[in-house]
């Protein structure tokens, strides 16, 4: 059963989210296609409260997930939070934050197979609702970055622990700089498990409602049969995993910049310390810190731990940077945002320190109880 966008509003609530049911599979589409299917409450909401209503439904065994249009999730409805943030509630915020990072959770400790097909644009909260689960297929339309550090926030959604668990220094590399990945370089990294030409989607779609097994190696044995292993181009970012290893492994943001100034320059270290240069130094520093942090901390940790940080941005006591970055980049556009503190150096250990503490008067996040844990989601806790 497909469920149709209607004018009212709940029928609207619905209608972000669309349902098929097909045998024991469940098909979930995003449907903000304007938006880019960006993740706003109401979607959140509705994909937490399907993703457990599936875990008790005995009948469902596999849960598919894809986006609307050249998207499937270009990341969380920001600019909402920030209309909140302005307004003086940042609270609103929290709350939408809460419920998608209970959403991660959710879907990294899932007792059921999850497939999610990356044909578009996957950024920030859309790699929050895809990597965290069994199965992640990229295609030739697949474009990954997590671009927080240019809007002032950092790499959340559990992005500390997915991130983390890259090859070397790959993730700090991604995270720091909001490098864009193709599907062939999702696949290498790891953050794609299958590439599948967007051709054959529809083909491995109507292949995975056919069966009838909780049993996630029958996914896979389909998936496989489709996946392709994909060149990579001559200048993707995975040919230079040595010089990345040896110039983020780095300390601190400052001596990144430096090992890589080092390095003999040419168009992609150009472009890296560019990028680096260009965000705001508040994300870089507490950005580093959170991804080093993950690689010792289980899955929710890591959200718990996101949660208390993304609290402290949006109240903006210690900078302000995520209201000046979304305004640069997503509302006015004019791509000049004026970060305060403006210099790495003005960015203080002790200032950093205060993100990863809990918010005064905000609990800390609450993540539910779960059972009948998977073995593969019990190595993440």
């Amino acid at each position: 059963m497909t469920i149709n966008s209607s004018p009212t509003a709940t029928e609207s609530f619905l209608s972000q989210v669309l349902v098929e049911e097909k045998s024991s599979v469940r098909i979930l589409t995003l449907n903000r296609p304007q938006q880019l299917n960006a993740l706003s409450f109401q979607m959140i909401s509705r994909l937490l409260q399907l993703f457990l209503e599936y875990e008790e439904d005995s009948s469902v065994k596999l849960v598919i997930l894809k986006g609307q249009g050249r998207a499937f999730c270009a990341g969380g409805d920001v600019s909402a939070v920030v209309r909140d943030i302005q307004q003086g509630n940042w609270r609103l915020g929290a709350k939408l934050f809460s419920a998608e990072y209970i959403l991660n959770y959710v879907m990294a400790t899932y007792s059921k197979t999850q497939v999610s097909i990356l044909n578009g644009i996957v950024m920030g909260g859309g790699a929050g609702v895809s990597v965290h689960g069994r199965f992640r297929i990229a295609t030739e339309n697949t474009l990954f970055a997590m671009p927080e550090t240019s809007l002032g926030l950092f790499p959340d959604v559990g992005a500390s622990y997915f991130l983390s668990r890259l090859p070397g220094f790959f993730g700090e590399y991604l995270g720091l700089t909001g490098a864009r990945l193709d599907g062939a370089e999702m696949l290498a990294c790891g953050l794609a498990t299958h590439y599948v030409p967007s051709t054959r989607l529809t083909a491995l779609e109507a292949d995975l409602c056919r069966f009838d097994s909780s049993d996630p190696t029958f996914t896979s044995t389909i998936l496989d049969a489709y996946s392709q292993n994909p060149h990579l181009k001559q200048q993707s970012a995975y040919h230079r995993l040595d010089v990345i290893d040896t110039c983020f492994s780095e300390r601190t943001v400052e001596e990144i910049i430096a090992a890589l100034e080092r390095e003999a320059t040419d168009d992609w270290i150009s472009a890296t310390i560019r990028a680096l240069k260009k965000a705001s130094p508040a994300s870089l520093k507490i950005s580093l810190r959170s991804i080093r942090e993950g690689r010792l901390q289980g899955v929710g940790q890591c959200l718990c731990r996101e949660y208390r940080m993304v609290c402290h941005v949006m109240k903006g006591e210690i900078s302000q940077d995520f209201v000046e970055g979304c305004r640069a980049i997503l509302i006015d556009k004019d791509k000049n945002p004026k970060w305060k503190p403006w210099r790495l150096e003005e960015m203080k250990d002790s200032m950093i320190e205060q993100y990863f503490k809990r918010v005064e008067e905000e609990e800390d996040l609450k993540l539910p109880p779960r059972k009948n844990l998977p073995a593969s989601a019990m190595a993440k806790l």
